[in-house]
């Protein structure tokens, strides 16, 4: 029996910079910082991971912030939107706080009969926030957003794409999920092994330009499996089908593999194992640089080279 899928793991995102980034995620927006490391394959940069109090499966948001890296495009073959859960009626406690802190944002508006709010990060990163009442999950209790009005972690993402079917039958026919509505040029998908970071909008966008991976822009998208034996049978049948699937690389928090979709869009399948607790208390989550084993040796090296944050 194949592995299942059970929605959005994370989604990574490139910054321009660490300081600003660092302050509109936690301040801003009031998401906690779970993980501070490194880039694994670039231990001179830093590696961010926001989302809830424990940094659950489905709430975190992390970035690469590489200091004065270039604005990149949006376009197709990407994840162009990354959209958050917040309680009904929170809008208005949103709007002023977007108002105050001169951000980016359109005014709300009706998709698929759920309130949307569309905004900006510093680096141009769209964002949205989702009104869902049915959302149980906790916010994180940050100093300027009460957690009745906070992020509880990842409500969608929207993928932009040349052509959508074939993208499609690889999230129904693979992962599981169920295409539910389509309005025009986006097509929602759901998956039903999970009620919350389960839902994958496609838009096809058969004339739009190729979207360039830079500041500003979605690295990857991390889809959940409970544990490694689920994520080796899934790569398994991957293959099977004809994709080039890496083979399983440890990320530390969790194993993980990666292949590009159909549509070009980069593809990882992350274990819900070990979790952020593996090397920090709940209550230390975020405060130190956290290294891997084989990268401690150069940790006087690296904090060298990283800027101040805080």
């Amino acid at each position: 029996m194949p592995g299942r899928i059970l929605g959005i793991h994370h989604i990574t995102a490139i910054a321009a910079g660490a300081k600003k980034n660092h302050e509109f995620y936690t301040r801003v927006l009031g998401l906690r910082l779970v993980k501070k490391t490194v880039n694994f394959d670039d231990p001179t940069t830093y590696h961010f991971y926001y989302g809830n109090e424990t940094g659950g499966p489905g709430t975190i948001l992390t970035f690469f912030p590489w200091e004065g890296i270039r604005r990149g495009r949006a376009g197709t073959g990407q994840v162009t939107a990354v959209s958050f859960s917040v309680p009904g009626g929170s809008m208005g406690f949103w709007l002023d706080r977007f108002r105050g802190h001169n951000v980016t944002y359109n005014n709300p508006s009706s998709r698929f009969g759920e309130e949307a709010l569309v905004f900006l990060d510093p680096d141009g990163l769209k964002l949205e926030l989702v009104s869902d009442a049915g959302d149980e999950r906790k916010a994180w209790d940050a100093d300027e957003v009460p957690p009745e009005f906070g992020i509880r972690g990842f409500h969608s993402a929207a993928l932009t794409l040349e052509g959508y079917e074939a993208t499609a039958k690889l999230l129904t026919d693979v992962f599981g999920y169920e295409k539910t509505e389509e309005h025009v040029n986006r097509f929602r998908f759901v998956n039903p092994n999970s009620p919350n970071a389960n839902i994958i909008d496609l838009v096809c966008l058969p004339s739009g330009q190729r979207g360039s991976v830079a500041a500003g822009t979605v690295h990857h998208i991390a889809f959940r499996t409970a544990n490694e034996g689920d994520q080796l049978r899934m790569r398994e049948r991957l293959i099977s089908l004809g994709y080039n699937v890496t083979p399983q690389l440890d990320r530390h928090y969790f194993k993980s593999v990666y292949f590009r979709e159909p549509g070009g869009v980069l593809f990882e399948i992350a274990t819900d194992t070990p979790g952020f607790t593996v090397d920090e208390s709940p209550a230390e989550l975020g405060r130190g640089l956290m290294l891997p084993d084989w990268l401690e040796f150069r940790r006087d090296e690296i904090e060298s080279v990283l800027p101040p944050i805080d």
